[in-house]
């Protein structure tokens, strides 16, 4: 099902995992991919929301986990992915993750399910880039290279697995699927001190928020 959240931003479930489409000026883009198993679900959410695949100008991967970006090789689209740089090699299979604890032995596990995007279709993404109507922001910790993506005038963020949504609160991204839960801390504080003020919040796991978001983000940075 799908979910408007703002206007030209839409929800909808992959398997176990959210995804997002935003729809603006600067045409549609695809914010995660769901896993493996989820590539008919994205196209046809894109088809639901009223436009053909041919519209989808990006694909844009918070980071790089099996139910993020699973399915971004296997999309009838040939439009450019970005990922965060530390992630992007990942994506582009030029690199497997470092054995470093329990996530990173979970993505060494799960890893050969996770089909290689072309390397030339995928583009690194650094702290402070604007793609699109987008500015990325770098929130490592879940993983190294993990990216929240705000969309200003859509008033969205769409924050991947930095933050979960638990009992109708925001919850920092659990120690045990993450790589570094200080810098998920870390990571949190900054963004909540540096990206604009925006109302909706999507993030990978639980119910997306479609007011307050920003605050929302600021009482957890604040506890």
């Amino acid at each position: 099902m799908l979910t408007e959240l703002r206007e030209g931003v839409w929800w909808y479930e992959c398997t176990g995992v959210n995804a997002y489409l935003v729809a603006d000026g600067d045409g549609v883009t695809v914010v995660d991919t769901g896993t493996p198993f989820d590539a008919a679900t994205v196209e046809e959410a894109v088809e639901a929301a009223g436009f053909g695949l041919g519209a989808v100008d990006r694909v844009l991967l918070t980071h790089y986990d099996l139910d993020h970006v699973g399915a971004a090789a296997k999309l009838a689209v040939d439009a450019p992915v970005y990922a965060g740089r530390d992630d992007a090699p990942f994506v582009a299979g030029e690199r497997r993750p470092r054995l470093a604890g329990g996530k990173s032995l979970l993505q060494l596990a799960v890893g050969p399910l996770v089909p290689d995007v072309p390397d030339d279709r995928v583009h690194p993404v650094a702290d402070g880039d604007e793609i699109g109507g987008f500015t990325a922001y770098h929130t490592p910790g879940h993983t190294p290279g993990h990216v929240a993506f705000v969309h200003e005038d859509r008033s969205v963020a769409l924050v991947g697995d930095l933050v979960v949504e638990r009992g109708g609160e925001l919850r920092p991204s659990p120690w045990f699927i993450s790589y570094d839960a200080g810098r998920v801390a870390d990571s949190i504080d900054r963004f909540a001190t540096d990206a604009p003020g925006f109302e909706a919040i999507g993030m990978g796991h639980g119910t997306p928020f479609e007011t307050g978001g920003s605050d929302r983000l600021a009482a957890l940075a604040d506890r």
